[in-house]
């Protein structure tokens, strides 16, 4: 009787510490969907803002369309990856693919720098913000191995050039063909 209580108690030990790190991890996943949530919002937030002073000009995306010119154009930009935002892309204006994980030190750096330094963003730069550990597909076509590594895109999406390690956003822009 002796020994089967302790293998009953030894049973709702591990149950019990596997419970724990199951809802540990979930939480911490959760916080960083959270945080994740907050940067989109922030960067929208960005893109309406910059919308909203060139209607104030009296300009309006259309009018900037038709003459040849995007929104994203006027100002440099920092937002997230969307396969639409690569064909910015142009002999005018260039793309770069930040890939960059929420849990490594030096991509946090350098996204708080560039925050920081939105408006030292050239005007034909446009800074798109990949979530390195949910885009397998991406890393493999550009043969990204590691976080913290940018590549620079055409309109069509090949690769024009990639580096890893800018830590500052004036080391990134000046890495930019």
């Amino acid at each position: 009787m002796n020994k089967n209580t302790g293998i009953i108690i030894g049973i709702i030990a591990l149950v019990v510490l596997a419970g724990g790190i199951y809802a540990f991890k979930n939480k911490r996943d959760d916080a960083m969907m959270a945080k994740e949530k907050m940067e989109q919002k922030a960067m929208e937030d960005q893109k309406e803002t910059l919308e909203k002073a060139m209607m104030k000009d009296g300009t309006t995306k259309t009018d900037n369309m038709m003459k040849g010119e995007d929104v994203m154009m006027k100002a440099g930009s920092y937002e997230a990856y969307s396969s639409e935002k690569v064909m910015l892309a142009s002999t005018a204006h260039d793309v770069v693919l930040f890939f960059r994980a929420s849990w490594c030190p030096t991509c946090i750096g350098l996204d708080k720098d560039i925050k920081a330094n939105l408006g030292k963003i050239p005007a034909s730069l446009t800074i798109l913000d990949v979530n390195y550990d949910n885009s397998k597909d991406l890393k493999h076509k550009y043969g990204v191995t590691y976080q913290h590594t940018f590549v620079q895109v055409a309109a069509d999406g090949t690769m024009i050039k990639k580096w890893s390690g800018s830590p500052t956003l004036s080391a990134l822009v000046s890495e930019v063909q």
